[in-house]
């Protein structure tokens, strides 16, 4: 723990779980999204064949991985862990890297002027204000289509 009072502590502890359950939900429904609009899964052996840009994807471009991101960050806070908190900035550090150098260039490879479009219109890890509702690859992006 934190080594607050017990009310303090409960109170901590109750965020981080709300940050855990936060950061699940936008897993889950991400994952979902993958296998209903995209097609595929996350594993890279079945990866989305369209370009997903509905529901948490209007407003982010990794909802995904933001969703662990907070899982793990949430964990940190619940059980007052800075060894948790340590291996949450190793995550967040190495996902920035891996999206920056890998998977977007491999993105714009799959999806083209789609992708390339969606990524200057979407934010990568700050979610936008307002979904976004452009195009790519000819469709209008709405929640599940």
């Amino acid at each position: 723990g934190w080594g607050l009072t017990p009310s303090l502590d409960i109170l901590v502890t109750v965020v981080g779980l709300v940050i855990i359950v936060g950061g699940l939900y936008l897993l889950i429904s991400t994952i979902r999204l993958f296998a209903t609009v995209g097609r595929g899964t996350l594993a890279p052996w079945a990866p989305p064949q369209k370009l997903v840009v509905a529901g948490p994807y209007r407003y982010v471009r990794n909802p995904m991985i933001s969703g662990v991101i907070l899982v793990i960050l949430g964990e940190s806070i619940a059980f007052g862990s800075p060894v948790i908190f340590g291996w949450f900035t190793l995550f967040v550090i190495a996902n920035v890297a891996y999206f920056r150098f890998s998977e977007e260039p491999g993105l714009v490879k799959r999806f083209g002027t789609g992708y390339t479009r969606y990524r200057r219109n979407v934010p990568c890890w700050i979610p936008r204000l307002k979904p976004w509702c452009g195009e790519a690859h000819g469709e209008r992006s709405q929640e599940g289509n």
